[in-house]
């Protein structure tokens, strides 16, 4: 290889300091020549213009060129294409300072082949008495980008595993969750099971052993009488037994009237049927447990020949459940009004008494089972009859709701639709 002037002046750079250093000129040019040569970095050495002007082995090894493929080419020989013209715009404003290239983005070399590879380049500027020379210092660092590479994609594929692991704890926490709000909602419906079932063995125990002393009481009575013949008292002692008897019917049947709606036994069987005989009958069924001087005064807002459209056996226990209530929570002398309408495509029905009322405190759980207000406690029921009442009427299509003051009385609101398509079961 021809000498080069970078290397003439190394040589006279250093000439003092290799006569003090007892070092020669030939020993320096050897130890230049040395590292040139056998460098692992690709060394290539260009003039101003960007013509290449000397390259070291790692560059023909790097390149795949010979080193007389490349003396006299410009620099662009090595770069892809595509970079070409951005490769000359920065070429030509280099600024003459030694400086490492690329920062902010990826070099890439092109083999003879044409093959690209990316490349790590530093460049240094140093005069020469032919002008300015540029020595470049190349890497193959493909190496490291398939490591940076392959670190990606293993970062990529933990972020992922980490994603898939979370959405799998989630999922598994909201089914926790899940299984803890149904366990609380078990739990829940324990309590009020067993508070209902404390309840109704307190209520039913009450409510049954009154009309069974009755009944063991009257029946007593009934045989005595018979034999003095006194057939008055007889007939009273037995109207007794009959009242006490339909009493306890009738609570065994509001029972089982909870129990089939709770297990969606009850359906709907919905016709049209005169709507006045209906009522006169309820008003003839409740007139026989009015109290002294109580009154219903009924207010039927419609023509006498109207048809509604419902289950008779679903809305007659409405009605004699809401009468039957407004007459036993109201003293003697009052009057109950039962007010009937039609419009809006609606029937309108309101129960109103001037009774003791519900306590304010009472009103949110008056519907539940069992339940029954805190001024009642003294007053026979078994805290069924609202309950049926507010579930027969959902059963019908309808809405129900009520005002009540303590001590002034309630009025009890329903709302039916004039017609139902279909069963609202189905």
């Amino acid at each position: 290889m021809s000498e080069t002037p970078i290397f003439r002046n190394l040589e006279s750079a250093h000439s003092a300091e290799a006569s003090n250093n007892q070092v020669s000129v030939s020993d320096m040019n050897n130890q230049v020549e040395a590292i040139f040569a056998f460098a692992t970095e690709g060394i290539l050495i260009t003039d101003e213009s960007g013509t290449i002007l000397r390259v070291n082995p790692s560059i023909e090894r790097m390149f795949g060129y010979k080193a007389s493929e490349l003396v006299g080419k410009p620099i662009e020989i090595l770069i892809p294409t595509r970079f070409h013209h951005r490769h000359v715009h920065h070429r030509q404003n280099f600024a003459p300072q030694p400086r490492a290239m690329g920062l902010g983005f990826d070099l890439f070399g092109m083999r003879k082949d044409a093959s690209e590879f990316p490349v790590e380049v530093s460049l240094s500027p140093y005069e020469s008495t032919q002008g300015r020379n540029i020595i470049a210092f190349l890497i193959d660092i493909t190496i490291r980008k398939q490591a940076e590479t392959q670190l990606l994609s293993y970062k990529s594929q933990l972020e992922k595993e980490v994603e898939e692991r979370t959405l799998i704890l989630k999922e598994a926490i909201k089914k926790l969750e899940n299984t803890k709000s149904e366990l609380d909602q078990s739990l829940k419906r324990e309590r009020e099971l067993n508070t209902m079932k404390s309840r109704f063995i307190s209520i039913a125990s009450h409510e049954f052993r009154t009309p069974l002393a009755t009944v063991l009481s009257s029946l007593s009575l009934v045989e005595k009488y018979a034999d003095l013949h006194q057939i008055e008292s007889r007939n009273r002692h037995i109207t007794r037994i009959k009242s006490s008897i339909k009493h306890l019917t009738e609570m065994l049947n509001d029972m089982l009237a909870v129990n089939k709606v709770e297990e969606g036994k009850v359906m709907i069987n919905a016709y049209s049927f005169p709507l006045l005989p209906f009522l006169e009958e309820i008003q003839g069924d409740v007139g026989g447990i009015l109290k002294k001087g109580q009154l219903i005064e009924t207010d039927f807002q419609f023509p006498a020949n109207s048809s509604i459209y419902s289950d008779p056996k679903i809305l007659r226990p409405i009605l004699m459940n809401l009468l039957g209530n407004a007459i036993k929570f109201s003293s003697e002398n009052q009057i109950i009004t039962f007010k009937i309408s039609q419009h809006d495509l609606f029937w309108h029905i309101e129960i109103r008494d001037q009774g003791i009322g519900i306590p304010k405190e009472d009103q949110a759980e008056i519907s539940n089972r069992f339940y029954r207000s805190s001024n009642a406690a003294n007053i026979q029921g078994t805290g069924l009859g609202l309950n049926i009442v507010y579930q027969y009427v959902q059963l019908l299509g309808g809405k129900i709701h009520f005002e009540s003051q303590e001590n002034s009385g309630t009025i009890f609101y329903i709302q039916l639709p004039t017609s139902h398509e279909k069963n609202p079961l189905d």
